[in-house]
């Protein structure tokens, strides 16, 4: 994104994620496609205890939303 708006000239009024935290793809009924920031302990043979934990990327949107899109 920060190439298409300072290469490109794009006007970028604003982002959002696909989701906050891990859900079952719409399309398959799986769990194993996570794309949330956070983790969500549930499998696709219905194994785990629905607890959440924060990934990797839950502090780098974090960190975007801090520096108001500076640091992607």
């Amino acid at each position: 994104m920060k190439k298409a708006v300072t290469y490109d000239g794009v006007d970028l009024m604003g982002y959002t994620p696909w989701g906050c935290i891990d859900c079952v793809s719409f399309t398959t009924g799986q769990y194993s496609k996570r794309y949330g920031f956070i983790y969500v302990n549930k499998h696709d043979d219905g194994t785990g205890d629905m607890s959440r934990s924060r990934k990797k990327s839950f502090d780098w949107y974090k960190e975007v939303i801090a520096s108001n899109g500076e640091n992607l």
